[in-house]
C-alpha cells in the first residue's frame, strides 16, 4: 500500500452524526472527497443531511441522507438498518453530533443547580447518550467483519473545564472515558476507537459575534497560540487520518484539534 493509499477511504462506507452544518458537513464532504464507498450523512433535519448528501453526489461521491434523534436509542436503531440496507455495512462512525442538540431546552443556558435533570438531558441526551446509542449500533457489525472505526469529537470543556457549562463538560468528558474503554473492549477486534478535541470553532454564528464585539475576540484568541478560529476542515483532515488506514495503530487517544488552546500530555 502506498502512502497516498493510506489515507484513502475508497472501500468505506462512514456513517457521520450531525451533518447537516459546519464541521459535521465538512467532515462528510472530506470522507467523500477521499473516496469514501458510502457516506451517511445523518442530521436531526433531514433538509440539512439532505442538501450536504446533494452537495456530495453532485461532486461525484456517492451519499444518502437520514434523520435520526441521536439521543434517542430506537432512533439510532432505525438510522443504522437504512444504512446497512443501502450499503451492507458501516465501517466508520463518526459521532460529531453536539453542543445543546438540536431542541435544546429553552432553560438550558441557567446554572444547572437552579435547573434538573430534564434541563441537564439537553447537555447529555447529545453528547454523551447520543455517543453511547451510535456506538453501540456500530459495534456488533464491526465485530463481525473484524474491523472498524469510530471518532468522537469532544471538547476542551471536557478536558479544561468550562464555568458555566458544567454539564457539557461533563457529557464530553463522559464520551472520552467511554471511548476510552470502548479502545480498549474492541481492540481483540482490529476496532479503533479515539477522540478529537476541537476549541472554538469560526462557525457562521460565531464569527458574527466575534466581528460585533473586536475586544471580546481579542480576548478570546490571546488564549490561542496559533490566533485564529479552528476551521472546519482542521477538524476534517485529523478525522480522515483517524478513519484511514494509516491510523491502524492509533486507538484510546484523544487528538486536540484546537490551535494549542490546549495540550495533550
Amino acid at each position: 500500500m502506498s502512502t497516498k493509499d493510506m489515507v484513502s477511504m475508497a472501500d468505506r462506507v462512514v456513517l457521520v452524526t450531525g451533518a447537516g452544518q459546519n464541521v459535521g458537513r465538512q467532515i462528510a464532504i472530506h470522507m467523500a472527497e477521499h473516496g469514501a464507498a458510502g457516506v451517511v450523512v445523518n442530521d436531526y433535519f433531514l433538509e440539512r443531511a439532505q442538501t450536504v448528501a446533494d452537495e456530495i453526489n453532485a461532486a461525484g461521491g456517492n451519499a444518502i441522507a437520514l434523520q435520526a434523534d441521536v439521543s434517542s436509542h430506537d432512533s439510532v436503531k432505525a438510522m443504522f438498518a437504512k444504512a446497512i440496507e443501502k450499503y451492507g455495512r458501516v465501517d466508520a462512525l463518526i459521532n460529531n453530533a453536539g453542543n445543546a442538540g438540536a431542541t435544546p431546552n429553552p432553560e438550558a443556558r441557567k446554572p444547572f443547580y437552579e435547573t434538573g435533570p430534564d434541563v441537564w438531558r439537553t447537555w447529555t441526551g447529545v453528547n454523551l447518550d447520543g455517543v453511547i446509542n451510535c456506538t453501540a449500533a456500530a459495534l456488533p457489525g464491526m465485530i463481525e467483519r473484524k474491523t472498524g472505526k469510530v471518532v468522537t469529537i469532544i471538547s476542551d470543556a471536557g478536558r479544561w473545564g468550562d464555568a458555566g457549562m458544567e454539564i457539557y463538560a461533563a457529557a464530553k468528558a463522559g464520551a472520552a472515558g467511554f471511548m476510552r474503554s470502548v479502545a480498549r473492549g474492541m481492540g481483540r477486534h482490529n476496532i479503533n476507537a479515539n477522540c478529537v478535541v476541537i476549541g472554538a470553532m469560526g462557525t457562521p454564528m460565531i464569527e458574527q459575534r466575534m466581528a460585533a464585539d473586536p475586544e471580546r475576540a481579542k480576548r478570546i484568541l490571546e488564549k490561542y497560540i496559533i490566533r485564529r478560529l479552528g476551521k472546519p476542515t482542521d477538524v476534517a483532515n485529523m478525522v480522515v487520518f483517524l478513519t484511514s488506514s494509516a491510523s491502524d495503530y492509533v486507538t484510546g487517544q484523544v487528538y486536540p484539534v484546537n490551535g494549542g488552546f490546549t495540550f495533550a500530555l
